[in-house]
């Protein structure tokens, strides 16, 4: 395998701002900043379990752009309330038993109008029960990794001898699986609409969206034993980011100590793309191919989170064979681009070869000298 020189500095990528924004201490019990690709860029408390009153419905949600995603549902789908549906507190959208609502709607009112009464709709249309729906929030918070979390509804409302308990890490977990669906944001970026034919209004209970540029979601809550708490995730030059406070004494505050988190990370943090635009990778040649050469593509090209500081002193490496042995299937790893900066390896990720190329036949080699002789 080649070295080929291709070592480009990376910090042309992103703009260094010249002072990065200070995170200070907030008043949330518990918090955390994490990217869209897990890693955590800050965190305080994030591993206490509290109540996370309604940010408990980005689960709901998730299990909805799962069911939707699968076919098991679909957004046209009738979903019917039950007297169960129908007694929940709090906010709703006020449900009659027997009321049908399409699916589309509901998610609405519980993404916009965060309703309490279309959540346990939606649980039991999934779930054939609450209790069912419950139970696969429980089984999916487990497979995510969520080790502090245990839901007990699909609303984060107060029960009688039960709470939701959950962590900021869980939460941001969670959110992060949900930010995979891009047609949740359809829903969370909604500031005001309407169900039941423009009949009934619905306004967005974070007020964040007309506060921060790029904010993208996810959910607010509130209860007298949660306080004030949000996962609110946003985007800016390509990078996603989910911000969750919980247990925050006002909505001054939780708002206060979000719009800080997000401009930490957005001022200090970046998405570096793993080849630039200018970085086309070259064709291989074929032995004995029925084409000369294959063409090259990453297997991954998912830009990679770095300090703006750090992808100032950031290179890039292409490591590719010099020839590839026909037959040649589509997708044979054929070399790796390697990211590094300061001497730490920051990424790698696998170049694989384009399409299939057939070896060739005796006849083709025939042909070849034929040409060949001719030429001469």
């Amino acid at each position: 395998m080649k070295r080929m020189g291709l070592a480009v500095l990376l910090g042309i990528c992103l703009t260094i701002t010249a002072q990065a924004a200070e995170l200070p201490d907030g008043s949330a019990k518990s918090a955390i900043l994490m990217a869209s690709d897990g890693t955590v860029l800050y965190e305080s408390n994030a591993d206490e379990s509290l109540p996370p009153a309604s940010v408990t419905k980005i689960m709901t949600m998730l299990l909805t752009m799962e069911a939707l995603d699968e076919g098991r549902v679909q957004l046209t789908d009738m979903v019917t309330a039950s007297a169960n549906a129908c007694s929940m507190g709090g906010t709703q959208i006020y449900l009659k038993e027997g009321e049908q609502m399409s699916l589309d709607d509901m998610l609405k009112s519980i993404a916009v109008g965060s309703a309490n009464d279309a959540a346990v709709a939606v649980a039991e249309h999934l779930g054939g029960s609450e209790e069912g729906f419950v139970g696969m929030m429980n089984e999916r918070a487990q497979q995510l990794g969520c080790t502090g979390t245990t839901f007990v509804n699909p609303n984060g409302l107060d029960t009688d001898g039960e709470e939701t308990l959950t962590t900021a890490r869980d939460l941001a977990i969670i959110s992060r699986e949900l930010m995979k669906h891009e047609v949740i944001y359809d829903y969370t970026t909604i500031w005001m609409d309407t169900v039941r034919d423009g009949t009934f209004q619905l306004a967005n209970t974070n007020k964040l969206l007309r506060q921060y540029d790029g904010l993208t979601g996810l959910k607010t809550g509130y209860t007298s034993t949660a306080g004030f708490c949000i996962s609110a995730t946003a985007r800016k030059d390509g990078m996603d980011l989910i911000a969750v406070v919980m247990a925050e004494p006002d909505k001054e505050s939780r708002n206060a100590d979000i719009t800080a988190m997000l401009n930490y990370g957005f001022a200090n943090y970046g998405m570096v793309s793993i080849l630039s635009e200018s970085d086309a990778l070259p064709e291989i040649p074929v032995t004995l191919g029925k084409q000369e050469n294959v063409a090259a593509v990453l297997a991954d090209d998912t830009p990679v989170l770095m300090g703006k500081e750090q992808a100032g002193t950031a290179v890039r490496e292409i490591e590719l064979q010099e020839s590839i042995s026909a037959p040649v299937e589509a997708g044979t790893k054929i070399g790796e681009v390697v990211v590094s900066a300061d001497g730490e390896e920051i990424a790698r990720r696998d170049i694989l070869t384009a399409e299939n190329v057939e070896k060739k036949g005796i006849s083709d080699i025939y042909r070849d000298l034929l040409g060949i002789l001719l030429m001469k």
